[in-house]
């Protein structure tokens, strides 16, 4: 099953359990998939859904930091549950230390020295990373072993 026919069962089932915020939030992301699918011409595959997943919690993300700095708890609160519902359709998430690893690894070959070679660590390592971890933390990881 692909990932899009899952969303998709996935939103009929909130709908019968009368699940509200997870059914406005799968139809939220399943109008993005069609809107992409219209945009593309074409299906979009697993991995382009997932994409289009990642971007969709990085802008909840970005509400949940806007919302706390303006001491709105509440709708902080309500943009992480549908930011929490969406990364339960996304391959588990690497740990910092696992990046971490996989960052000293990259660094060894691509024998990266300073901070002048992180496109080139970046460069080998987000296709390593791509789906699983935020690019902001696997930056921030490599621009401080680069660092060292």
């Amino acid at each position: 099953m692909s990932l899009q026919e899952r969303l998709q069962n996935d939103l009929k089932e909130s709908m019968k359990q009368k699940d509200e915020l997870r059914t406005l939030t799968l139809r939220m992301i399943l109008s993005e998939i069609r809107y992409a699918r219209i945009e593309k011409k074409q299906d979009l595959s697993d991995p382009d859904v997932q994409a289009l997943i990642s971007k969709s919690i990085k802008k909840h993300q970005d509400s949940i930091e806007m919302y706390t700095k303006g001491n709105r708890e509440d709708l902080a609160a309500r943009e992480e549950d549908e930011k929490n519902i969406l990364l339960s359709y996304l391959p588990e998430q690497l740990s910092e230390e696992k990046i971490e690893a996989l960052v000293r690894e990259t660094v060894q070959k691509t024998q990266a020295s300073g901070l002048r070679d992180m496109g080139k660590v970046m460069q080998a390592l987000m296709p390593l990373v791509k789906g699983k971890a935020d690019g902001k933390l696997v930056s921030t990881v490599v621009q401080r072993l680069l660092g060292e």
